[in-house]
């Protein structure tokens, strides 16, 4: 792919968000996709998606597993369904490649090929184009987005997930592996949405709390009409400032619209919140960006 120019990086500032159309050669993406599939068929459904539960107990200790699930996954190539694939023994109703809506979070640092994209030299010299002085991986997730199920994702700021002091530290880097288009559910932004801070965080809840993390705060309610869709072609990137207001809607279409992505955290004169759902751990520090 050609090198970013000036003038781009100056219109990510404008905006919040750059595409780069063709970043990720066809061979790129394909690699990606055939890795994910060997993982698929490797995967071993949760236990706590198998649990049948008849009491309320019970379906705390269900909810809690499915926590743990979650919070703990920030070092460990983990699963994530769309709702109701699978009955209550955990037994799947759809093919299992098809019931899946992520895996995350920490493809970057444990699987080969991903980690090969990640620190790629085309994605290091972004980051040094874009200043970043020493930028730290802090997760990745590859994203299915089924056909007909794959859910909406609701107007958000990614640094109401990954919240950092001062703000302005998150940058993603959303990589698509397939076309993403109107129908399958390309990503919407308002242009221009990341200079006025965030006014909802999402914080580890205190231990012996009913769910693992709650919101802080509340999203405004956007008006529909400033969001502009970003249809992108398979092998395109889209960088994503951390707080430029971001969707997606519903996959209503008969194909999936798979991506893969992950976020970066200038760690110069940064401070990651003790509070963010996801935290280093001794396993995995957060790695750099730079090789």
């Amino acid at each position: 792919m050609a090198s970013v120019s000036q003038d781009q990086i100056q219109k990510f500032h404008r905006d919040g968000f750059l595409v780069l159309e063709g970043f990720c050669s066809t061979e790129e993406c394909d690699s990606m996709r055939s890795q994910i599939q060997g993982i698929i068929e490797g995967m071993e459904v949760p236990p706590h998606c198998r649990t049948e539960f008849s009491t309320r107990e019970e379906e705390q200790l269900q909810t809690q597993g499915s926590s743990d699930y979650f919070l703990t996954s920030g070092d460990k190539i983990r699963f994530f369904f769309e709702k109701g694939v699978l009955d209550k023994k955990g037994n799947f109703l759809i093919p299992k490649e098809k019931s899946i809506s992520k895996i995350g979070h920490a493809l970057h640092a444990y699987d080969p090929v991903f980690k090969q994209i990640t620190h790629s030299s085309k994605v290091q010299e972004l980051g040094r184009k874009l200043g970043l002085e020493r930028p730290v991986v802090v997760q990745s997730m590859y994203i299915f987005k089924q056909p007909g199920i794959g859910g909406e994702v609701t107007p958000h700021q990614d640094a109401t997930f990954l919240h950092t002091e001062p703000l302005g530290r998150i940058l993603g880097f959303w990589i698509a592996l397939e076309d993403a288009t109107q129908e399958n559910g390309c990503l919407w932004f308002i242009p221009g949405s990341h200079t006025n801070g965030i006014t909802r965080r999402m914080v580890r809840a205190p231990s012996g709390a009913s769910t693992c993390v709650e919101f802080v705060g509340s999203e405004p309610a956007y008006d529909d009409s400033q969001f502009i869709p970003l249809p992108i072609k398979k092998g395109g990137l889209i960088l994503i400032h951390g707080e430029v207001v971001h969707k997606s809607e519903l996959n209503s279409s008969e194909s999936s619209r798979h991506t893969f992505t992950f976020h970066v955290m200038e760690a110069k004169g940064t401070t990651w919140s003790k509070e963010n759902w996801l935290q280093p751990t001794p396993e995995l520090p957060f790695p750099s960006l730079y090789t």
